[in-house]
């Protein structure tokens, strides 16, 4: 299943990838393969994480970081509209929607 970003929320996944490359080399890369893995999971079985927002949005959490993916299911995939921290601003992505 495919996936797209809102471009609000591509741009928050390369600024997250950027932080914590800045921080460790190498660590950029391994955000990007955490969500990689996650965002194929979802793509398995959209309805397997928690409903964040009514009516169907969202939330799976990565393991590693203290990110989660919030996406909506779409009939060719799903749409990821924010790659959020887990304890900062809750739900401010709802203007994605």
């Amino acid at each position: 299943m495919n996936y797209s970003f809102h471009p609000a929320a591509e741009a928050e996944f390369l600024e997250t990838v950027g932080y914590y490359e800045s921080k460790v080399p190498g660590l950029g890369g391994a955000v990007i393969e955490e969500f990689e893995a996650l965002a194929a999971l979802v793509g398995e079985s959209p309805k397997a994480w928690q409903i964040e927002s009514q009516p169907d949005i969202r939330r799976a959490p990565l393991h590693r970081f203290p990110l989660s993916i919030v996406y909506r299911e779409r009939p060719d995939g799903f749409q990821v509209l924010a790659v959020s921290h887990v304890r900062r601003r809750p739900q401010y992505w709802l203007g994605r929607l």
